[in-house]
């Protein structure tokens, strides 16, 4: 590598230094420091402090170039972005944010997600080898942290969750699946399923602060809505690309325990929801475990089913369940709260299609006024009352007492009635479990 280096060095010298840079960070990893050294021997390298930060323990390292530790709260140099004297830096910087003297940094990535950040403070310009050099100390922090610890990440070997979930795997392979996800034996474990553009490790942190939480992307079965019952198979199939060694106890079919975030793999490059932080796109179904759920603390555009079971099994298929409910105005459904509601998700997508009442409410909001029709069910169902709809679709009462009238004599049914209001209530939420994309619908 030396011999390279200096080959390189005479043709171009950035190519030089990129590969003594290489060689550096091998040579500590194969050395296995931890962070501190990792720290000072980068500073030193750099000629300039280096600071490195974990987002999970929030613990940060900053050296300065003669090998001392400096005090997080104490600028390395005034910069543009240095606070000033009557607004001193905090000193303990949130972990969303990179250092104020920072002028360069970069992501620090394990299991392809985000655990941390590294950065300079050089008080002039950028070298052009800074961000090789932090590119590296980026990699030999991730391998520092897997070797030492702590590293809590919350996304999860996707294969492995679904083998914590599947009804069909026998008790000692969801015990042993669940330990090795870190959960303790016998505890209970909360199950929420997602569909969101938000990244599933986000979701987590904000859903479960404290405690042990772990987030897979798995395909959804029985279509985009994650169907269950007798229209689908009960339990999604392993994940496409999965690969590796069967695993005892696993479902049929299930592969072996494989890392999330190749190429193509949600999450992997050119996934949705950022580098390494996978978000839940089309025909996927995001799973959260958690051994505690804070349903008010998830983030908007958030779709969320929360299952009441303890059982992780039982839970999958509540939270499924309770996700097909879900609409613009109630984006987090309990699977407690449906009641004889979560009959309707056992209905097969053909029968429910067959309903009179269903097909007659198709029909009524496939025409020009559709959106109008529904927009109008969608707030007397929720109502229950005239004047109560008019109100909330700041409309006159005559006008909405026409237009159900006309939604009346579409759907077969006298809407002022109690049984006519059940029926249409009950066809409205059949035929949003059958859509693609539902819409809101609201309930008392």
């Amino acid at each position: 590598m030396e011999a390279l280096a200096l080959r390189l060095s005479g043709l171009d010298p950035y190519a030089g230094g990129a590969i003594r840079i290489v060689a550096f960070y091998d040579t500590l990893m194969r050395r296995r420091v931890d962070l501190p050294a990792l720290a000072r021997a980068s500073a030193g390298l750099a000629e300039c402090v280096t600071g490195i930060r974990l987002h999970g323990t929030g613990r940060a390292v900053r050296v300065s170039p003669l090998g001392t530790e400096v005090d997080v709260s104490t600028p390395s140099a005034p910069t543009p972005s240095a606070p000033t004297p009557s607004a001193p830096m905090p000193s303990a910087p949130t972990s969303s944010a990179p250092m104020p003297c920072a002028s360069t940094t970069a992501p620090v990535t394990l299991d392809e997600e985000e655990i941390g950040e590294v950065w300079l403070e050089r008080p002039g310009p950028p070298n052009a080898l800074d961000e090789i050099l932090l590119d590296r100390l980026a990699i030999a922090v991730a391998a520092a942290v897997e070797r030492y610890g702590p590293a809590r990440t919350t996304m999860a070997d996707p294969a492995l969750v679904e083998l914590a979930v599947a009804p069909t795997t026998d008790p000692a392979a969801r015990a042993r699946a669940l330990r090795l996800l870190g959960f303790a034996p016998g505890r209970p474990v909360q199950v929420v399923a997602v569909r969101s553009d938000v990244p599933l490790d986000r979701i987590g942190a904000r859903i479960c602060p404290a405690g042990l939480v772990k987030a897979a992307v798995l395909a959804a079965p029985g279509g985009p809505a994650g169907r269950a019952g007798p229209a689908g198979p009960a339990v999604p199939g392993a994940s496409a690309g999965l690969a590796g060694p069967a695993v005892p106890g696993a479902p049929a079919g299930l592969a072996g325990p494989a890392r999330l975030g190749g190429p193509g793999a949600p999450g992997g490059p050119g996934a949705p929801g950022g580098r390494g932080r996978p978000a839940v796109s089309g025909g996927e179904i995001g799973v959260l475990l958690a051994t505690a759920v804070d349903p008010a603390r998830f983030p908007d555009g958030v779709r969320a089913g929360v299952a009441d079971a303890d059982s992780p099994e039982t839970s999958w298929r509540q939270a499924r369940t309770a996700l097909r409910f879900t609409t613009d105005d109630q984006p987090v459904v309990h699977y407690a709260e449906l009641g004889a509601l979560a009959l309707l998700a056992e209905v097969p997508d053909a029968a429910a299609r067959a309903n009179p009442d269903v097909a007659a409410l198709a029909r009524a909001v496939a025409g020009p006024e559709g959106r109008e029709a529904l927009e109008t069910l969608d707030a007397y169902c929720a109502t229950a009352s005239l004047r109560r709809a008019a109100e909330r679709l700041h409309l006159h009462h005559s006008s909405v007492s026409r237009r159900l009238d006309q939604l009346g004599r579409a759907l077969g049914l006298d809407l002022t009635t109690p049984t006519g209001l059940t029926r249409a209530r009950l066809a409205l939420t059949a035929w949003r479990l059958l859509a693609d994309e539902p819409e809101p619908v609201h309930w008392p």
